[in-house]
């Protein structure tokens, strides 16, 4: 080229590089490759001095592709030849698919706060709308999924208690009862009242309804339910009782019994633990008209007396005379006497009939602890 030309065309040939095409899409888009259009005319008209040695060779093998984005660290005039940055169609059609695929971006098109290669991705918006509605319903799911559990699990505690201290379960010990000879009706109400598994050891509750003794603790045992009802229904004879007592409290249950049927309970033990037992079982059914005292059994309870009834829940050889002496003229003794160890214990009625005057029946054969003096 002549200098005369030169001076008419003062650029060459390789400066007529067309100005890239601006990319239709998105306002952040065609941002994106304006901003990119920028750069390369900056770096165009950099002086040649002010680039390092060897970067325009380096620029390509680092970034393998044309169209990959350019890192951080090689931000403006890295680039030797504007053919690097300015094909920005690439970068533009993945950005347009992103939309219609609604994952996690990948870590070549994550935002990053390195420059305007950031500017490049496409906006995190698309990418987290998708993740919302999945969050939302993540909390829902969970009651559903309890439910069914709750559904699925029986509560075995809940059924157990319900089918001890249901009404059908006690109903069925009073008709043995009746069917054993008990004809009393309060005395079967009171058994069908009382939750006799309340007072026996929690091992033990399943066969609260059974016909049997069941230990209690310090070699003492609750009496059978068919006993129970027996000496009771012995001592009433279908009359109003007003004072009664009990000798030998153990863990109150007969105690409870007997007020269903009279007006005032007195109750006496000479084991402490056990008479401390019989009211923490007594608390809970909150009955007003049950008197515990501990103490010794076969002196009686004088400041009371004297009594319609008195029950001895213990076998001696013979009824305490203190005991005769509190009865009521028409009242009723109930007692097993006999000896524990050839074990010939008879439940045993007496009947008071005058100052001086008791009549004594021998009823049934009966298994009871011995009755002992003194207190422990």
């Amino acid at each position: 080229m002549t200098s005369e030309r030169a001076k008419r065309f003062p650029l060459g040939l390789e400066d007529l590089v067309r100005e890239p095409r601006r990319p239709e899409g998105r306002p952040g888009e065609v941002r994106a490759a304006a901003l990119a259009a920028n750069a390369a005319l900056n770096a165009r008209h950099q002086p040649a001095k002010n680039l390092q040695p060897g970067a325009a060779g380096k620029a390509p093998s680092k970034q393998g592709r044309a169209q990959t984005p350019v890192p951080a660290k090689s931000p403006v005039g890295a680039q030797a030849r504007p053919q690097v940055i300015t094909p920005p169609k690439p970068l533009a059609a993945p950005a347009a698919k992103a939309p219609a695929r609604p994952v996690v971006q990948s870590a070549s098109v994550r935002p990053s706060s390195s420059g305007r290669t950031a500017a490049l991705a496409p906006a995190p918006a698309p990418a987290r709308t998708p993740a919302k509605p999945a969050a939302q319903l993540a909390p829902s799911a969970k009651p559903a999924t309890r439910s069914v559990e709750r559904s699925a699990a029986p509560n075995v505690a809940l059924n157990g208690a319900m089918a001890l201290t249901s009404e059908r379960v006690r109903e069925r010990m009073v008709e043995r009862l009746r069917a054993n000879g008990v004809t009393d009706q309060r005395v079967l109400n009171a058994m069908s009242i009382v939750p006799r598994h309340m007072f026996v050891d929690p091992g033990l509750a399943v066969q609260a309804y059974e016909d049997a003794a069941l230990p209690i603790g310090h070699h003492q045992t609750i009496s059978k339910p068919s006993v129970v009802a027996r000496m009771i229904e012995l001592a009433a004879a279908g009359r109003a009782l007003t004072n009664v007592l009990e000798i030998g409290t153990g863990c109150g249950y007969q105690a409870a019994v007997l007020s269903q049927v009279a007006r005032e309970v007195y109750s006496i033990e000479r084991i402490k633990p056990l008479s401390e037992r019989a009211k923490t079982n007594l608390r809970p059914l909150r009955i007003p008209n049950i008197r515990l005292h501990y103490g010794d059994g076969r002196l009686g309870l004088p400041s009371a007396a004297p009594f319609d009834a008195i029950l001895i829940a213990a076998a001696g050889l013979d009824v305490p005379q203190a005991l005769l002496e509190q009865l009521a003229i028409g009242g009723r003794l109930i007692a097993p006497v006999g000896s524990q160890e050839g074990q010939s214990q008879v439940l045993t009625l007496v009947e008071r009939l005058g100052p001086a005057q008791w009549r004594e029946s021998r009823l049934d054969r009966v298994f009871f602890v011995p009755l002992k003096s003194g207190v422990i």
